[in-house]
């Protein structure tokens, strides 16, 4: 599974052909803006990423309810990822919400959701698929006054627990890096 950024679009770079796009709706200023990026890209599948207890910036904020009806009129949206995913508690406002056509993906930042994953894995559907965000689990296992060695025994535990439960987890691999910001997005509000 690939899943390519909406930040490629700011450099004119092609998605890979079978890719999934994602938006990451920290990145997205309005509904309206949300509503014409998914028109040009009726074509994908989308992978929707909603930031929940983001902090740091960008941090356009949305609704779960500003969203249903665009998760219902979307059958490309297949993939939402929720963040700052601690325990089961954290996916229970989603679950009976979600249209049935669309896969919750818990985002795993912190060493409480590496401890909690069983509970969290076993409250998704069929298809189950974590993403885990290296930077945030790091800077929380930080945060906690344990050792950056710790945040290696979190992630070694997050993979191996995934690949004995053939759990697809999805990981970071590269970045953009640009002299220019292209983007668009109101990064601070």
């Amino acid at each position: 599974m690939i899943i390519a950024s909406q930040n490629l679009l700011n450099f004119d770079f092609p998605l890979p052909p079978n890719s999934i796009f994602r938006i990451n709706l920290a990145w997205i200023n309005s509904i309206n803006d949300l509503k014409s990026l998914l028109e040009k890209h009726q074509e994908h599948k989308i992978f929707l990423d909603m930031p929940i207890g983001r902090t740091k910036p960008p941090n356009n904020k949305y609704t779960f309810e500003e969203l249903a009806e665009i998760l219902n009129s979307n059958k490309n949206i297949q993939f939402f990822a929720i963040s700052n995913v601690d325990s089961k508690k954290d996916l229970e406002p989603f679950q009976q919400s979600i249209p049935k056509h669309i896969t919750i993906v818990p985002k795993i930042e912190s060493p409480l959701g590496v401890e909690n994953i069983e509970e969290i894995v076993n409250s998704l559907g069929d298809e189950k698929i974590v993403m885990l965000d290296h930077d945030d689990l790091f800077s929380n296992t930080i945060k906690q006054n344990q050792s950056p060695s710790d945040f290696k025994d979190y992630f070694t535990k997050l993979v191996n627990y995934c690949n004995s439960h053939e759990i697809t987890l999805l990981r970071t691999i590269g970045v953009v890096f640009s002299e220019q910001e292209k983007r668009i997005t109101e990064y601070m509000q």
